[in-house]
């Protein structure tokens, strides 16, 4: 069991990268449908690039959407609305016709009495007219029959049987109105006017519109809409080679993907359709693996880097996938894939920053429809990405990237609509919003820059553009409170930032570091030579042994600084390694003169608490902050004391091992060497020796 535990504790990081990339692997076959794929691309008006396709099963032709509108519009239009005959408003109106004529007949002749045999003869007229009216019904103008011809039919219920009618058939309150005047003007012995009148009040519509039953019959036949037009029967030739697509066969093919699409083959081709899936997106993630193994050891070797990258993946995957899943499929060209290239050459490089991108997009490819000319309209967007970002340095370029991106999107859909249509009748104004839409959230580059570097702790060139301005707070504060550590500084990280491009580092890094590298000395800033003026040193009235502390303080007290000032930790990082664990040269040399045996105690009184440097970067500082220190001190500042000066103090920095940490080489140290000579006599203004003339 302890030797079990002792080889997981040895190999804890290996077990975590398994762990990673299978967790992975799992969450995006976990997102990808569990579906069958259906095998051919084809686009109506092309030909069919494939053998002929014969049909494996029985399946229906299903209609357009434009044809099935089409036809639930017809029905609509020509649907015969319906109408209800009502008895009771006729039973109603006929009851009030003697007491609306006595009230007319006392309001003319000043008695319902008076001439009672032109009264009967007329009341006799109104029931009679009401009558016939009725016989016919009269008809309520509704939005349905409205500016319809007579011949318009229309169903009318009458005890729950519906009989159809034309609309010619009934009168309206008008046309009732015109026939009773008519009538009564052929009429005798009876008062006219009065008849008219008494009619009219009492008349009113009985064939009523039914909406309730119009919207039911209108909903019902809807429903009845076929969404087939035809049958292929199974071993039937759908398509042969060579054939043009045109709008039948289209729609016969679309049938079919939906239909094989739709399908569920059971347990057993579940099972193999994530088999499938398993591979595809295993071999994707291994092929990242390997250009990390061969191109990018460090990364692979750091699971912090790894978690980013990986993380970047899952991000673009899921977004895609649920937008698919919960959206129409057309919007996944909002996704901002470009993204991934945006972001991993803000922390890493362009190289990786595209092969990413295209393990990125492969993946996604799977997901969406149309799948190669989505994975070709992102690659050459992300191309274009990392061409223009390839050299980050300023947030404006986030701006302009974001357009790049806009133009490219329009050009390359433009050109895929006319080389598949022939013609601008495909293309969408909606398409190039939804572009704009993606150009606009690449710039959510910004807070995911922030929050990656916040999370794993890592900084972009960006921030360190920012942090290496002379104008930020801290340094500003340096170079007022600490002037010739500031001086200092800035010729430490001259040094520093060419020797680092020279050897092939971060040199934006080094720069930064070396600015920042002895901040420090802030608090205690004339107890530091550099910062003395002649003839006052503090040291003069202090034990060794404290002025010692004094120095070696200020690495701790630069941490807590920078922590304060919230700089990032690999700044930080700078300022704890910039000594590593060397000794106070001046101070340890006075206390060894006096105290022969040392002890370790005593010993590290005079030591620098470290840790060592673990990058060339930070190697690089540390020497060219012993050099520029040193190089004050030389009297006759010529070509070969320089010289000698920087080799001795390297050479003393090697051996004491102060490198074994930092991934930097002999070669590299050499180079570093020659650097650091060149730049100092450019500084002290060394002229070459011309040879003496005869």
């Amino acid at each position: 069991m302890h030797a079990l535990l002792l080889w997981l504790k040895h190999h804890s990081s290996l077990l975590f990268k398994i762990v990673l990339f299978s967790a992975t692997i799992v969450l995006i076959v976990a997102l990808f449908p569990k579906d069958y794929k259906f095998r051919y691309d084809f686009q109506e008006d092309k030909p069919w690039l494939y053998e002929d396709l014969i049909a494996p099963y029985d399946f229906a032709i299903k209609k357009t959407p434009a044809e099935i509108d089409a036809e639930k519009k017809n029905i609509v239009d020509h649907l015969k609305p319906y109408f209800i005959l009502r008895a009771d408003i006729i039973e109603i109106q006929r009851g009030k016709i003697g007491d609306e004529l006595n009230a007319l007949w006392v309001q003319k002749y000043a008695s319902a009495e008076s001439n009672p045999e032109l009264k009967a003869g007329t009341l006799d007229f109104c029931f009679k007219a009401f009558d016939s009216i009725y016989s016919i019904g009269v008809i309520e103008l509704n939005p349905a029959v409205e500016n319809k011809e007579p011949d318009f039919g229309l169903m009318v219920l009458n005890n729950n049987i519906a009989e159809e009618k034309e609309l010619g058939s009934f009168y309206s309150i008008r046309t009732a109105d015109n026939w009773i005047k008519g009538v009564a003007d052929e009429a005798s012995n009876i008062d006219r006017e009065l008849s008219v009148q008494a009619i009219e009040n009492v008349l009113q519509q009985n064939i009523i519109y039914d909406k309730d039953q119009t919207d039911r019959e209108t909903l019902a036949r809807i429903n009845n809409v076929s969404l087939t037009r035809g049958v292929v029967q199974k071993g039937e030739r759908v398509i042969s080679r060579g054939e043009i697509i045109d709008a039948n066969r289209y729609q016969a093919l679309v049938s079919l993907k939906e239909e094989y699409e739709g399908q569920s083959g059971g347990s057993s081709s579940y099972l193999m359709i994530l088999a499938g899936q398993t591979i595809l997106i295993t071999v994707a993630i291994v092929m990242l693996i390997l250009f990390l193994a061969m191109f990018r050891k460090d990364i692979l070797a750091d699971n912090k880097k790894i978690t980013l990258i990986l993380s970047m993946i899952l991000i673009m995957v899921i977004t895609t996938s649920f937008l698919i899943r919960r959206f129409d499929p057309e919007l996944v060209v909002l996704v901002p894939l470009c993204l991934i290239p945006f972001i991993i050459r803000a922390f890493f490089d362009t190289r990786l920053g595209l092969f990413v991108h295209i393990i990125t997009i492969v993946i996604t490819g799977f997901l969406v429809p149309r799948g190669y000319e989505f994975v070709f309209l992102q690659l050459i967007a992300g191309i274009v990405t990392i061409i223009s970002v390839v050299n980050l340095e300023k947030r404006s370029q986030f701006f302009l990237t974001s357009v790049y991106i806009f133009i490219t999107y329009s050009v390359l859909y433009t050109g895929m609509s006319l080389a598949q249509d022939g013609n601008f009748s495909g293309i969408r104004t909606y398409t190039f919003l939804l572009f704009a839409g993606s150009s606009a959230l690449t710039l959510l580059a910004f807070p995911l820059i922030y929050a990656y570097e916040r999370v794993f702790g890592y900084v972009t060139n960006l921030t360190l553009l920012e942090l290496s301005s002379i104008n930020n707070r801290l340094l500003r504060e340096l170079s007022l409170r600490a002037p010739g550590t500031f001086q200092h500084s800035l010729q430490v990280a001259n040094l520093a930032e060419e020797a680092v491009y020279r050897i092939g580092g971060n040199s934006i890094l080094a720069r930064t570091g070396g600015l920042y590298h002895d901040i420090g000395k802030l608090e205690d800033a004339i107890y530091f030579i550099e910062n003395q003026v002649r003839g006052m040193n503090p040291h003069n009235q202090m034990d060794v042994v404290d002025s010692a502390r004094v120095i070696t303080g200020h690495v701790i007290k630069g941490i807590e600084l920078a922590r304060r000032y919230k700089l990032p930790e690999p700044i930080v990082d700078f300022i704890k390694t910039h000594h590593g664990t060397r000794q106070t040269g001046y101070f340890y040399s006075l206390y060894k003169n006096s105290h022969q045996q040392m002890t370790p105690d005593e010993i590290a009184l005079f030591t620098y608490p470290g840790p060592l440097p673990f990058s060339k970067e930070m190697a690089v500082v540390m020497m060219a902050d012993a050099v520029e220190a040193a190089s004050k001190s030389i009297k006759m500042p010529d070509k070969q004391n320089i010289s000698d000066m920087v080799e001795s103090i390297i050479d003393s920095q090697i051996e004491q091992r102060q490198f074994k940490n930092s991934n930097i080489t002999f070669k590299d140290i050499n180079r570093v060497k020659g650097v650091f000579k060149n730049r100092l006599m450019s500084i002290y203004h060394i002229r070459i020796e011309y040879p003496k003339g005869n």
